[in-house]
């Protein structure tokens, strides 16, 4: 039982883990966006902010919380950094 619920726990983790590896970040000065795409929150709000990569796109997001919405739409989520980034 206990074997089962950690491969239940290691493969959810490896499959949250395909789009977006979460890393405590402080925000660089050259991002785009003062909020977090996926709650609108202002980065930093709740503590150090997230960063997940997606193809190569470094998106910061307010919390851990975050990552699992993010995991669902990433490439939506690059979007709105990469036309922010456009903007600028």
């Amino acid at each position: 039982m206990k074997s089962k619920f950690t491969l239940a726990i290691l493969i959810a983790t490896l499959l949250g883990s395909t789009f977006a590896f979460a890393d405590t970040a402080t925000v660089p000065k050259n991002y785009p966006l003062k909020k977090c795409v996926v709650s609108g929150d202002t980065l930093g709000k709740h503590g150090k902010a997230v960063k997940v990569s997606y193809h190569g796109t470094d998106v910061y997001l307010c919390c851990n919380d975050c990552i699992g919405d993010f995991n669902k739409h990433p490439a939506k989520y690059v979007k709105m950094v990469k036309d922010a980034e456009a903007k600028k």
